[in-house]
């Protein structure tokens, strides 16, 4: 038998106890097949990039399987006809991944270090322009032109 990870994504106005019962169909659907599922994930609800079928949201889920090609063909058929999916991908693997998937990773802005000068970056630097002093702009003496004679 081959290893597989699966994804498949639902529609948004289903409720997450309806993409379980999704999961669970469609383990079956191998089982029967003679094959077994791993790893089972649920991401939850996600925007998407772009519309599918009218939703901009949508359910995540990943299943880990190890089945007969012939599993993973009848399983594909069932989500085609399926309303509730809208999309779902099957990559063939070499092993299973130890662990939550990068998804489930949670991924803190505080762990990734400290950058030069913030989110921002670094603060540029304007030439002839002197530093801000108590919020208030000065202004360079400008060597082209002469004083002002209404000021004068």
């Amino acid at each position: 038998m081959a290893l597989y990870e699966h994804v498949f994504l639902a529609r948004q106005d289903i409720s997450a106890q309806q993409v379980d019962a999704l999961v669970e169909q469609y383990k079956g659907v191998i089982e029967a097949n003679g094959g077994k599922v791993g790893r089972i994930e649920n991401w939850g609800l996600k925007s998407l990039t772009y519309r599918i079928k009218k939703n901009r949201k949508a359910h995540y889920a990943l299943m880990d399987i190890d089945a007969p090609p012939a599993a993973i063909q009848e399983m594909e058929r069932q989500m085609r006809i399926s309303e509730d999916v809208l999309r779902y991908m099957t990559i063939a693997v070499e092993k299973h991944e130890e662990g939550p998937s990068a998804m489930l990773q949670k991924r803190d802005r505080d762990d990734r270090g400290p950058r030069e000068g913030g989110d921002r970056g670094p603060r540029r630097e304007f030439g002839d322009r002197p530093p801000r002093r108590d919020g208030e702009f000065q202004r360079a003496p400008r060597p082209d032109r002469g004083p002002r004679e209404d000021r004068a």
